[in-house]
Parts: C-alpha cells; structure tokens; sequence
C-alpha cells in the first residue's frame, strides 16, 4: 500500500513542474517533498520524473500513472468531505459566477459530484462575462482567469493554467482552407470577441495580424464564439482546453504566448471557512483540476492527429 502523502507530493510535482512550486502548493518544505519522490520511486521500483535545471518533467511511467494518483485523490476527498460535513453540518446556499463557457463545459459537470457528496448545499450560477463585485455581495465565489488577479482583499485558490490558440471548423478549412503563416489571416473571415471584462490578448493578436481588415462579426460572450466557429462563420480564437479536444475543430495556430492565462476560484475573506463554501472550494479545485488535464490529454491526441494534414503557423516567431 502506498502512502497518500507520497501520492500528494507526486500529483503536486506533475501539476506545479517541480518540487519547488509543490512545497508551496502542499506547503511543505522542498527537501520533504523531494523524499517523498524518493521514497514513492523506491516503492514502485522506477523513475516517476526525469530531473533537470528548469524542473521535474513526467518520465512515460510517470504519465501513465497520473490517472491512478488522481482516482486516489479524488476518493480521499470525498471521504474527507464527507467526514466533515457529518461533523459541520455542511448545508446552505451559495452563488458562483462564471462566464457560460466554464459552466458548461467544466462547473455543471462537477456539480453532479459535487451533489453526491454534499446533497444539502445548493448552488446557484450567476452567469454572466462581467467580472461581479464579489466584496458588495453580487455573488459568493467566482472562477475567474487572466494574467493575474486584480489586487482586492479577497482569496483566491488556483485551478490552473491556460493557453489559447485560432481554430476554424472542418468546414471551413475545406472552403477556405487554413492560414499558413499570420500574413494569410487578412485573406480569411475572422471573428472578434469583446468581452465585458475587458481585452481578450489571442483575440487581439489576430486582429494586428489581420492587415487591418476588419472582422465579419463581432461577440461579446466566449460561448457564442465557439458556436459561431464550429458553424463555420470564421477564424476565432479559442481556449486551447475547449478547443483542442474538438473533433469539429482544427487548430490554425501555434499557442498564443500573449494570451497565457490562470484561472482561480476566488471568495470574500469572511466566507472562505464557512463550511459549505469551504467544501466547495475543497472539492472543486482538484475536480477541475483533473478536467482540465483529461481533456489536455484528449486535445494532445486531437493535435498528433491534425498534424499530418494541417501544419499550424508559428505565432511565436511571426513578429
């Protein structure tokens, strides 16, 4: 049998990319989470990272057992969350904002879980793309992503980490082909986003690459513009996560660099031990977590799959 902790040490080396950045997501010393590496690769009998100067880097062996780590986590969480609300009484109603996106596609999927676990707590979407005053009370929690988050006195807990990249739909690239270097996009329909929150940086860098030309339509919500991409009205830019793993969808672009993101569960000071908000904080982190990698996984396949007719542009070098 193997120890949790050991696992744990494990799952936050392969997330955070090396020891350093588990000890502070486990908050831990370095040198506890490196024997505790050490002392799973003896258990096993093999290397579950190749170690270098920029990090920890999963060897195939230790790829293959992520699956596992994570089936174990989330089962140490259930019987934690369980054990607690037996003793907390977790009930109660709380109210998450997000845009439509994130609660389609990640938020209403682990709610079902999250329902068998605490069946007493009620979750209320507030669905909208504009960021809500989460300190005057418009919502309790919000998932958030951007570069950074704006300076508050709220607390946040960190998900995970995004890319974005252009995409069309399969019928598109059949009538109008796909941009092979940034210079093709003035010759393509292209569709802007505007978001209430502000700038959207991938969406930006294809507009400056556009010649000028402007775009065919314009949104205002990133759940439209995937619909308006998959129906083949255009060129859109698109998180890599929702994008990747559509088989309706082909990649037109390398990642955008200016358009790496974090997403974070955030909440107010005073509600963040509350029993039901903390267990939905507990549960959904790690939940999403897991999300977000299986369909990094599916969208790696997806892309070893377009490779060989598709050769998307280097965004990095194009200038």
């Amino acid at each position: 049998m193997y120890d949790w902790n050991d696992l744990k040490a494990f799952l936050a080396v392969a997330r955070g990319g090396s020891t350093l950045a588990a000890s502070k997501a486990l908050g831990v010393n370095q040198t506890t989470v490196a024997r505790r590496i050490e002392s799973l690769e003896h258990d096993l009998g093999f290397k579950l990272f190749e170690r270098g100067q920029t990090g920890s880097r999963l060897t195939e062996s230790g790829q293959n057992l992520i699956p596992e780590a994570e089936n174990v986590e989330r089962a140490a969480i259930r019987f934690a969350n369980q054990a607690a609300g037996q003793m907390r009484g977790v009930s109660g109603a709380l109210r998450l904002t997000t845009n439509e996106l994130v609660a389609n596609t990640m938020v209403i999927p682990a709610l079902v879980e999250f329902r068998k676990v605490h069946p007493d707590v009620q979750v209320d979407l507030v669905i909208t793309d504009r960021a809500l005053d989460l300190e005057n009370g418009e919502a309790d929690l919000a998932i958030r992503t951007g570069r950074a988050l704006a300076e508050s006195d709220l607390v946040a807990r960190k998900v995970a980490d995004h890319e974005m990249a252009l995409y069309c739909s399969r019928d598109y690239a059949a009538r109008r082909g796909v941009p092979a270097s940034p210079d093709d996009l003035k010759d393509h329909d292209l569709i802007d986003v505007a978001m209430d929150m502000g700038e959207i940086p991938a969406a930006s860098w294809m507009m400056r690459h556009s010649g000028g030309k402007p775009p065919i339509t314009r949104s205002n919500s990133m759940g439209s513009l995937v619909h308006a991409v998959k129906a083949g009205l255009g060129i859109g830019a698109l998180p890599c996560t929702i994008a990747d793993p559509d088989y309706d969808l082909l990649r037109c672009s390398d990642s955008i660099e200016e358009s790496r993101a974090s997403s974070w569960i955030v909440t107010r000071r005073d509600l963040k031990d509350t029993p039901r908000v903390r267990a939905f904080i507990d549960f959904m982190a790690p939940y999403l977590q897991q999300i977000i990698r299986q369909s990094e996984e599916r969208g790696r396949q997806r892309l070893a799959e377009q490779a060989a007719a598709v050769v998307p542009f280097p965004t990095k070098t194009a200038g």
